[in-house]
């Protein structure tokens, strides 16, 4: 045995002794190679030998040596840079999957906690959570579970999608005109809610539901603009749905909510579940965009102020998830939701120091009206509130279009007005705004309206506005002879919010 030991030992020693001689090769060519006194020896030796020309040859082989061992020293630092970086990555890695190992731990822990303190909640109102509630609705218990579902990542929609199953279309006794629509919101106003508007704000409303989704209402703090847009909604017998915005908003997301990656649930906001709400009906819905200027507009609304230009209505289309898993809503499809056309958006604005200013690409696809005064109470008729379908709202738009129609008179007037504004103010209307200038005229006077008066409120509130981003130098000028224009076109007075937009702007001259 003894013998074989030592055979084994010297057997194996072969291959050690290569393995070890192999790194030992390489670290003494290392040293041979940055052996300095080694290549001091070759050129003593050789020294007396050389000419001038041959000592300027050495010199350039000493540079050409001295370049190869500074590659060599370089490729050596960056592979060893390269390694120690690669394994403090790798480190990295692990500390970042520890951690978010630890966050999903953190959450389930609070999932939890959430459901105990809901059973606590249930056991105290003396309810049992597996039974069903008088209304037919899911215990809150179970509706906790179901949002736990981890194939569900939409639970309040889905649970919209259940609230809605066997719905059917309700077609109300619509019979009314808009000149009677609009009394009669202005009498439910008072009448129950208490809140007074008169028709010089009421028909400039509607005419700007018609002309788009989206109004912006704007004035002094303490008008009633918010209070409108409430009000609308009581009125239609569909409670308006008020999205705060925040100053942090910077896209849709801060909107529409957004996927969280750590509870794999989509954060639903109450616009979202709005929206998803009215893809099943034809009433008419509401959503308040209040203090909507705390934040660009054109940020995180920008997906919606594109959408609803589009002439189609099957394309208004917004991205929510980028791809489709099983149990999505029904009205989700490849993670995209379908902005129906029977929600409206009605922002309010107050212009001060904490606010950002609304730029043009936001004014040129809104209606914006002003509400600077407030209405003095007065008695009207006791008037409850309707229900109407969003389709007859839209063809009383329609009919008033075609039986209402901006007069050639009214035509040439905003044509000749165009040619003045460009000559000596440098602004052009646009077909954009001659379009919604159309509608507008045509709904407000189906309203009980004028056309004079409502050309007056459009061309204040969507031409003259473009006023405030010129140069007051560039205007001061300009202002009096266009007041004298206006009253020579029209009659004196007559156009009375455009010179009372002018004589303001006179005075922050």
């Amino acid at each position: 045995m003894n013998t074989f030991l030592r055979f084994f030992y010297e057997f194996i020693s072969v291959f050690f002794d290569g393995f070890v001689m192999i790194f030992q090769g390489i670290f003494n060519g290392i040293i041979k190679m940055f052996n300095v006194s080694e290549y001091t020896k070759v050129i003593d030796s050789y020294k007396g030998a050389f000419n001038g020309a041959e000592w300027l040859m050495v010199v350039v082989a000493v540079i050409f040596l001295l370049a190869v061992l500074a590659l060599i020293g370089l490729l050596i630092f960056f592979i060893v840079k390269k390694f120690i970086r690669k394994a403090k990555n790798d480190l990295n890695k692990e500390e970042l999957l520890e951690e978010i190992g630890s966050l999903n731990e953190q959450v389930r822990k609070l999932m939890k906690e959430k459901d105990e303190l809901m059973a606590m909640k249930v056991s105290q109102l003396g309810l049992n959570p597996e039974e069903e509630n008088a209304e037919g609705e899911a215990s809150s218990d179970e509706t906790v579970e179901e949002e736990g579902d981890p194939s569900i990542r939409f639970p309040k929609l889905v649970e919209i999608d259940r609230e809605m199953v066997g719905y059917h279309l309700k077609t109300y006794e619509n019979g009314f005109t808009l000149a009677e629509l609009t009394d009669d919101f202005k009498c439910f106003a008072a009448s129950q809610l208490k809140l007074y508007y008169d028709e010089t704000i009421l028909r400039p409303f509607f005419a700007g539901l018609a002309c788009g989704k989206l109004i912006i209402l704007q004035g002094i703090s303490g008008t009633g603009k918010t209070s409108l847009a409430y009000a609308w909604g009581k009125f239609v017998s569909n409670d308006s749905c008020v999205a705060a915005v925040e100053p942090s908003w910077r896209d849709k997301s801060d909107f529409l909510g957004y996927f969280n990656e750590f509870t794999k649930k989509f954060n639903e906001t109450k616009a979202l579940g709005e929206i998803y709400r009215a893809t099943f009906d034809d009433n008419v819905h509401t959503i308040i965009l209040d203090e909507m200027n705390l934040a660009r507009v054109e940020y995180y609304f920008a997906d919606f102020l594109s959408t609803l230009e589009m002439p189609n209505r099957e394309e208004w289309i917004i991205d929510l998830v980028p791809s489709s898993w099983p149990n999505d809503p029904k009205k989700i499809i490849n993670g995209r939701i379908k902005i129906p056309g029977n929600i409206w958006y009605i922002g309010t604005i107050n212009n001060d120091d904490s606010t950002f200013m609304v730029t043009d690409k936001v004014y040129d696809r809104a209606m914006p009206l002003d509400i600077n005064t407030k209405v003095e109470p007065f008695k009207c008729r006791s008037q409850e509130a309707i229900q109407i379908n969003a389709s007859y709202l839209d063809k009383l738009f329609e009919d008033a279009l075609r039986e209402h129609p901006i007069s050639q008179e009214g035509l040439d007037g905003v044509k000749e007005m165009d040619n003045y504004v460009i000559a000596h103010f440098r602004i052009a209307f646009g077909n954009r705004i001659m379009k919604q200038l159309n509608t507008f005229v045509a709904v407000y006077v189906a309203c009980g309206g004028t056309e004079v008066a409502a050309i007056d409120y459009f061309i204040a509130k969507k031409i003259l506005r473009k006023f405030d981003q010129l140069s007051v130098a560039f205007i001061r000028d300009e202002i009096d002879p266009f007041i004298s224009y206006l009253n020579k076109k029209y009659g004196k007075g007559v156009m009375v919010e455009c010179i009372a937009y002018l004589e303001n702007l006179k005075k922050s001259i």
